[in-house]
């Protein structure tokens, strides 16, 4: 079913999500150690996911890379902890349901009709992260 993705709206109860530019398969595992979907030239040390189609969309349309994003329904195989880069830095608690891990995480589907934000929500994301990393606060806690 497609629909708009809201901030904050859990897309399904136990749902978790992944958003990015590669392209993968159901059974393959994403694992830290890999190169970040946001900073070039960077190692991440956790896996990210999320329980809202919002974040997953931002994580898709944003991610380095050519071509359409990926949101993946995800399954992690390890503990979770809140997200410190949204988790009381953007907002207070955990609204987003953003989630990271430092074990391995399954793709076990992909949602194939998400509706994407509109080009000019994605180029003032796009110019507002790149004002970050200008004046050196684009920090991603990892």
């Amino acid at each position: 079913m497609t629909r708009e993705p809201k901030p904050f709206d859990v897309y399904e109860p136990g749902v978790l999500l992944h958003g990015t530019k590669a392209d993968l398969a159901v059974g393959d595992l994403l694992v830290p150690g890999r190169d970040s979907n946001f900073e070039a030239g960077r190692r991440m040390n956790y896996v990210y996911m999320t329980a809202t189609l919002d974040a997953a969309t931002w994580g898709a349309e944003l991610a380095v890379g050519d071509g359409r994003g990926h949101i993946y329904i995800v399954e992690p195989r390890g503990a979770l902890e809140d997200d410190p880069n949204v988790t009381d830095k953007k907002f207070r608690g955990n609204p987003t349901h953003s989630y990271r891990t430092p074990d391995p995480v399954e793709v076990v589907g992909e949602l194939v009709d998400w509706i994407g934000h509109s080009p000019v929500q994605v180029k003032s994301m796009r110019d507002g992260l790149a004002a970050l990393t200008k004046e050196g606060r684009a920090v991603i806690d990892d």
